[in-house]
Parts: structure tokens; C-alpha cells; sequence
């Protein structure tokens, strides 16, 4: 005698259409479901991840031009410092409402000089490398400014239309209203955006 048994044939296969009514409900829960994961999804990477801006300037032309749009990296500086000629996203100082992208030209605690059209760091008799700014610096009256700790000092590539440090009421940007680092442009066109 066989104890095992076959259930398959007793088993009622017979499947209960689910009403009109509950099919459109779980089809729409689903879709808002989704949707509200996305939302969620997209504002906890912008808040803590990246951030993302798009360029109402020509103040750090050629590197970036107006209109452009590019991502910065939040967690660039979670670990280490800014560095010299990292591109930034940042508050700006004078009205920390609005968002500012410069380039980080003077460290904490040293000195920036700039003359005849160039920047000296720390009574350097070298010019800083500035390869990527989009013509010459005009010349203006000198100017010296001291980088307090945890701040930095910061240019444009687009020196000669360009409110920067050197314009502004506050002259420093704190280490902790820096924002990310500009690691790409997405639009017009992709680029990586390096460190010169």
C-alpha cells in the first residue's frame, strides 16, 4: 500500500479573477508606490550625495560656461581637505542663500598677494599656474589678503568678470559652506572636470 498521496489532483486551481475595482487600485498603488520611492530616492541623493547646478554666469569660463550644468560631489570632503584649484560648489558668503562655483586658489592660514596681474602665495617669487584662466589678468591696484584657518580664498577662471574673493564683503569661504567638488559637466556636454 502507497501512503503517499497526490494532492495535485484534489487541489482547486481555479484562480478568483480579482474585481475591476481592486485590479485599478493595486495597479495605481503600485505606480504611486514607485513614484513616491523615485522622490525620495532623488532628494536624499541631492541633499547628502551630490549637487546638482546649473552655471547662470560667465565668471569661471572657459572651464565652465554659462548655462552649463554639472554635478559636485557632497562626500569629496568628508575625509580630506579642499586642495588647491578644486573646483567648488559653495554658499555664497555674503548671502549664503545663493549658490557661488569658484576656484580654490588660497589654503588656510596662508597668504595671497596678488599683483601685476598674477598670484603669489606666501611671498613666493613664483607666480601660481594659471594655465586655465580664460586671458590675462588686467592688472589692478595690488592686493593682499591673509586666509584665515579653515577658510579659503577663492578666483574664477574668468578673472576679469568674475565676483570673487576679491569682490566680495565676506572674502573667505568657510571649509564647512563648501558644498562639493565639481566632478563633471552633464550638459551641453560630458566632461570630467579635473583638478587644473
Amino acid at each position: 500500500m502507497n501512503d503517499d498521496k497526490d494532492f495535485s489532483e484534489n487541489e482547486n486551481t481555479e484562480v478568483q479573477p480579482k474585481s475591476k475595482g481592486k485590479a485599478i487600485f493595486d495597479e495605481l498603488f503600485s505606480w504611486v508606490t514607485t513614484i513616491v520611492f523615485a522622490l525620495a530616492l532623488a532628494w536624499f541623493i541631492t541633499q547628502f550625495i551630490i549637487v546638482n547646478a546649473k552655471i547662470p554666469s560667465s565668471s569661471m569660463e572657459n572651464t565652465v560656461m554659462k548655462g552649463d550644468r554639472l554635478v559636485a560631489n557632497r562626500l569629496s570632503y568628508l575625509f580630506s581637505d579642499p586642495e588647491r584649484f578644486d573646483i567648488v560648489v559653495f554658499k555664497f558668503p555674503d548671502n549664503e542663500d545663493l549658490y557661488y562655483i569658484k576656484r580654490i586658489i588660497g589654503l588656510p592660514g596662508e597668504k595671497v598677494e596678488i599683483r601685476d596681474g598674477k598670484v603669489y602665495i606666501n611671498d613666493s617669487d613664483t607666480p601660481l599656474d594659471d594655465s586655465f584662466i580664460a586671458e590675462p589678468m588686467i592688472p589692478e591696484e595690488d592686493m593682499v589678503y591673509q586666509v584665515p584657518e579653515g577658510s579659503y580664498f577663492m578666483l574664477g577662471d574668468n578673472r576679469n568678470n568674475s565676483a570673487d574673493s576679491r569682490r566680495w564683503n565676506n572674502k573667505f569661504v568657510k571649509k564647512e559652506k563648501i558644498l562639493g567638488k565639481a566632478i563633471f559637466k552633464y550638459f551641453p556636454g560630458f566632461e570630467i572636470l579635473t583638478d587644473k
